[in-house]
């Protein structure tokens, strides 16, 4: 589970053979996947998050998902001679009662048996070769609940100011930058347009949008997957984008975790190149569900892939109903009438003026 934004919380993760079709439960016999979780990993964007899975761990106050509190396992060890040298019923026993191996650290209070140990994580006791009773303690918290109070006051700021704010998302080289570089040259001498760029580290997408002219800043997340509505905060705070004018935010290339994150957008535009193949509205139908528009670009490309642009449209509206499709070349410019069109629409709902 990331425990930046919770992507994978609650999900059943599987593993399938394909010569088979048979599918397993990770960490069931037979999957061939680690049975423990001991690893590391740190994000970036919220420093309170960092932990290693080792004897110490962290937990987020129930009122404040950001700020937490570090305990030490008092117990011996996971995996310890200690623990590992006594008969398995007394260990048992211990783990699922909170006898020497248990701890607890107020309202978060477990016992050991909630961690990974050999015999749990593969699902049977090796002194019966039954399976293994354990209790799991479920800690929920609405992980977004602060991005999402400062979307709305990033939406706010904009609605208060006729900015029309438009978040693009797509997998890695889908062309957003393409896109919006024709799109600045094309409409920027009638339309202020600002543009937040987004990824994990260099500023090569900024320099090629700030040479057209346009006004850009870059955020770098790290090992973050997504923009978060404090980061573009921050962005609107250096860019000062003019009232009425039209601002793009570029996310970090992702299909998942961004459709999660609210950043105080308009509308979400999802950008599916047709190299990508035609199934990826079913394969990733959150981000498409989250979307009001789809453009299907690269279209110069067709007579060399195979991609069937009228069942990725159909496979799109089958999780949105309501997304719009578009086909467009961002490299010929093929279709970006219709682009422009559906910008000028989005403009008129919010009171502006069309543009030329």
């Amino acid at each position: 589970m990331c425990t930046t934004c919770g992507c994978s919380d609650g999900a059943r993760i599987t593993l399938t053979d394909p010569a088979t079709g048979k599918t397993w439960a990770l960490g069931e016999p037979g999957t061939g996947a680690p049975s423990t979780h001991d690893h590391a990993h740190t994000h970036d964007a919220h420093a309170d998050h960092d932990h290693a899975h080792d004897r110490r761990h962290r937990h987020a106050h129930p009122d404040d998902p950001h700020v937490g509190h570090d305990h030490v396992h008092d117990g011996p060890e996971h995996g310890s001679a200690d623990l590992q040298e006594r008969p398995a019923h007394e260990r048992r026993d211990e783990q699922a009662h909170g006898g020497r191996g248990a701890h607890a650290c107020g309202v978060h209070g477990h016992a050991h048996a909630d961690h990974d140990h050999p015999y749990a994580a593969r699902g049977y006791r090796p002194d019966t070769g039954k399976a293994a009773h354990t209790t799991t303690l479920t800690l929920e918290q609405n992980v977004l609940a602060r991005n999402n109070r400062l979307a709305e006051r990033n939406r706010g700021w904009l609605e208060g100011r006729g900015i029309l704010a438009l978040n693009l998302v797509s997998s890695p080289g889908a062309g957003k930058t393409t896109l919006l570089e024709r799109t600045i040259r094309e409409l920027g001498s009638s339309l202020p347009i600002s543009v937040v760029e987004g990824d994990q580290e260099t500023v090569f997408d900024v320099e090629r949008i700030r040479a057209t002219g346009c006004d850009a800043v870059q955020v770098n997340t790290g090992t973050g997957c997504h923009l978060e509505a404090e980061m573009l905060a921050g962005a609107l705070r250096r860019l000062d984008p003019p009232t009425g004018s039209l601002l793009f935010i570029e996310n970090v290339g992702n299909l998942v975790c961004p459709a999660l994150f609210d950043l105080g957008e308009r509308a979400k535009v999802v950008v599916l190149s047709v190299t990508e193949g035609d199934d990826k509205p079913l394969k990733y139908p959150h981000m498409f569900r989250a979307c009001d528009l789809m453009i299907v670009n690269k279209t110069d490309l067709l007579p060399h892939v195979e991609f069937d642009v009228a069942a990725c449209a159909e496979r799109a509206r089958r999780v949105n109903p309501a997304i719009d499709v578009l086909e467009l070349s961002a490299a010929t410019g093929e279709g970006l009438v219709s682009w422009y069109d559906w910008l000028r629409e989005r403009r008129a709902e919010i009171g502006l003026e069309a543009v030329s």
